[in-house]
């Protein structure tokens, strides 16, 4: 930890309950059926943003701020909220100057954006360190499938084009029953648990490497804000099982092979569910902008860069016209050479 007062720095490697042990995974089914340990839960003071809806907590002296994730003034709730607890993070790698420095890097290559939004954020307040909270799944699968296999064959026809009779190939598929099974055990799907957020966004922003996941500690979060999960744990598992069963039907059809694959049927027995919570690493930045909010969220390990593309609409205009003058010059010179 790096104090921004006085400069002292805090080695947090070492400290806390989980120090130099793995981060362990929670049973799926105990959790649903509300019968975690109290060591796995916690409470926090969070704030619901009228605007976005983001949950963002709050350290105890802070009665009012600013919605890091859309620039709307928020009051402090004086409720707790009680939650599953974080099991691993991972933790920021990249400083606010290298990540601002990414976020304006990145709207310089936007040709239409407006110049006065970029000097705005070059020169606005800071960026904010968020943890945004994440569900991970691992599941053990195993499957059986009915469906067909095709083979593509070819086929000599006789048409009559133009009043002349010509041989063409036409392509045909035989098909043939497939059956069997295929099994695979899935270790860390992820889903975004923040709805605060465009997912296109944070989808964006992967791969995250969730093999340096560290085990959650309290001082990770110094300095930085986090967010509280506003997708509960159940929904969170249909999105992994939607993506899960995506997986499993490439693995199915390259199972039954061939040119073609028609998979009439999947049944799926899946079994060691195991979940965690852990929070992932995201710069910031909301700025409002000529009445309109923009949004740009940096990955806070890599640098990746994702937000609302901004346009300009004097630079669109002069895009056009210019544009226009050369399609003008290009008749104009065609015009006399014929």
């Amino acid at each position: 930890m790096l104090c921004d007062h006085c400069g002292a720095t805090h080695d947090i490697a070492g400290t806390g309950p989980w120090a130099g042990g793995a981060i362990r995974e929670i049973d799926f089914q105990v959790a649903i059926a509300d019968q975690l340990p109290s060591q796995d839960m916690e409470e926090t003071r969070v704030s619901k943003c009228p605007n976005c809806a983001a949950q963002v907590e709050f350290d105890p002296g802070v009665h009012a701020a600013e919605c890091p994730f859309c620039a709307t003034p928020v009051v402090a709730d004086t409720g707790a909220n009680r939650h599953i607890k974080p099991k691993g993070l991972l933790p920021f790698a990249l400083d606010e100057k290298d990540a601002r420095k990414a976020m304006t890097d990145w709207l310089g290559r936007l040709w239409f954006a407006p110049n006065g939004l970029q000097d705005y954020t070059r020169k606005g307040r800071k960026m904010t360190g968020i943890y945004v909270p994440y569900w991970t799944f691992d599941a053990d699968t195993r499957s059986s499938y009915r469906g067909e296999q095709g083979t593509v064959y070819h086929e000599n026809r006789r048409v009559v084009r133009n009043g002349k009779t010509e041989t063409i190939r036409v392509a045909k598929v035989r098909w043939r029953p497939a059956s069997g099974q295929v099994a695979r055990f899935f270790d860390d799907v992820l889903v975004l648990a923040s709805r605060s957020l465009p997912k296109r966004y944070t989808d964006a922003l992967e791969p995250w490497d969730l093999s340096a996941l560290e085990p959650y500690q309290p001082e990770y979060l110094a300095g930085f804000r986090a967010e509280a999960y506003a997708v509960e744990l159940t929904e969170g598992y249909e999105e992994a099982r939607a993506h899960m069963d995506r997986v499993i039907l490439r693995d199915v059809k390259f199972d039954i092979g061939g040119d073609r694959q028609r998979v009439d049927h999947i049944d799926t027995r899946i079994s060691d569910v195991t979940f965690k919570h852990i929070l992932l690493p995201v710069w910031l930045a909301a700025y409002k902008y000529r009445g309109k909010t923009y949004r740009f969220v940096v990955n806070g390990r890599t640098g990746a860069v994702q937000g609302e593309r901004p346009w300009s609409a004097w630079k669109i205009a002069f895009a056009v016209v210019l544009g226009l003058i050369l399609a003008a010059g290009v008749g104009y010179v065609a015009a006399i050479n014929q």
